[in-house]
C-alpha cells in the first residue's frame, strides 16, 4: 500500500503544509515526513487523526490503487467486437468484479444464433432501439429506457428486432477475473 504518497497528494491539493497537520494531530514533522515517504507505517489510530486533519474518510486513506475511482474518458474507450456478428463493444469502465460496456446492435443482429450462457449476472439498459431479449422460456420486447437483469448462467440472447441500430448499456458483475465475454 501507498499510504504516504496518497496523504502527500491530499495535503498538497489542500494546500495544508506539514506543520498543520502535526499541530492537529500532535504528531512530529520527522515523523509525518516519515509516513509521507512510507517509511514507516502509522497505526489506525494515527492514520485516523491524519484523516481528521485532512478532512477525508479514514478509508480512503486505505484503498489501493485499483481500488480508487478509475476514469475513462469517451476518446479512451476501447473498443472491440464481440460475437458472430462482430457487434461493436466500447468498455466503459470495469472494476475487479464488474464491467460496464457500451454494445451497438445493427438492424436484425443479435449475440448470436443460439442463446449462451456464462458465469455473472447482467443489467441492460437499452438506451436506443428496439430489442428482444430471450432467457430459457421468457422473451420480452425492449425500447428505449427499458432496462433487464438476470443470472448469466441460464441461456440467453439479445437480438435487435428494430430498423435502426439499438444500443444497450451492459453492466456484469462475475465472480470470475478472466476476460469477460459479451452476453
Amino acid at each position: 500500500m501507498d499510504i504516504g504518497s496518497t496523504i502527500r497528494a491530499i495535503r498538497k491539493r489542500k494546500n495544508i503544509t506539514i506543520a498543520q497537520i502535526c499541530e492537529q494531530t500532535g504528531l512530529s514533522q520527522g515523523f509525518m515526513s516519515q509516513v509521507e515517504t512510507n517509511k514507516t507505517s502509522p497505526s489506525i489510530t494515527t492514520l485516523e487523526s491524519i484523516a481528521q486533519a485532512l478532512n477525508v474518510p479514514l478509508a480512503y486513506l486505505l484503498l489501493r490503487k485499483e481500488e480508487k475511482m478509475h476514469i475513462v474518458r469517451k476518446q479512451e474507450r476501447l473498443q472491440t467486437s464481440s460475437g458472430p456478428e462482430q457487434l461493436k463493444v466500447f468498455h466503459l469502465s470495469r472494476t475487479k468484479n464488474m464491467r460496464m460496456v457500451l454494445v451497438e446492435f445493427p438492424p436484425g443482429s443479435s449475440t448470436g444464433e443460439a442463446p449462451r450462457a456464462h458465469e455473472g449476472e447482467e443489467t441492460h439498459l437499452v438506451i436506443r432501439g428496439r430489442i428482444l431479449a430471450e432467457q430459457g422460456e421468457d422473451a420480452a420486447v425492449l425500447e428505449e429506457g427499458d432496462s433487464f437483469s438476470w443470472n448469466a448462467c441460464t441461456p440467453h440472447k439479445v437480438q435487435n428486432i428494430g430498423e435502426d441500430t439499438a444500443l444497450v448499456l451492459v453492466s456484469v458483475y462475475t465472480e470470475e477475473q478472466e476476460d469477460w465475454k459479451l452476453m
